[in-house]
């Protein structure tokens, strides 16, 4: 199985936030955010890997800012570190007006998918190339992530 870069699974999507998404203030809920990421962050490990994949685990949620009913929130997800049958995802989102243009990072989240195969059981992927230091570092950031989630697993 031939190792693949970064690059070559990137996911960019984006929704127009609407009424029904947001809460009494006209925000974003938080649940329909971690939705959106979920299924960003499945579409780029599904590229990765070749095949369905299931979330395994929702590391951190990041809320930094609020995105507003009327803005587009753009989601951009990439891989960070790849196991034998396991890939963690960084999803990061941002708000953009489209009247002024402005966008700004409101959200950031780390998931961790599994691949499956047709039987529905987990199955290698390929390696990952790494070809920055950004990329270098924060694949190294994901690992001491994987031995935390590791280390909570209860016998």
């Amino acid at each position: 199985m031939e190792a693949k870069k970064i690059s070559d699974s990137i996911v960019e999507m984006r929704e127009l936030v609407l009424p029904n998404d947001t809460n009494m203030l006209g925000n974003l809920l938080g649940g329909r955010l971690l939705h959106w990421a979920d299924i960003a962050g499945a579409m780029a490990a599904s590229r990765h890997a070749q095949s369905i994949v299931a979330t395994a685990v929702i590391d951190s949620v990041e809320f930094s800012q609020p995105v507003h009913v009327g803005e587009m929130i753009v989601l951009k997800a990439r891989l960070t570190w790849v196991g034998r049958t396991s890939m963690e995802v960084l999803v990061e989102a941002y708000s953009e007006n489209y009247l002024t243009g402005k966008t700004k990072l409101t959200n950031k989240a780390y998931l961790t998918f599994v691949a499956l195969d047709q039987n529905g059981k987990p199955h290698p992927v390929p390696g990952l190339i790494l070809e920055t230091e950004e990329e270098r570092c924060e694949n190294e950031k994901a690992a001491k992530r994987r031995e935390v989630r590791l280390s909570r697993r209860v016998c």
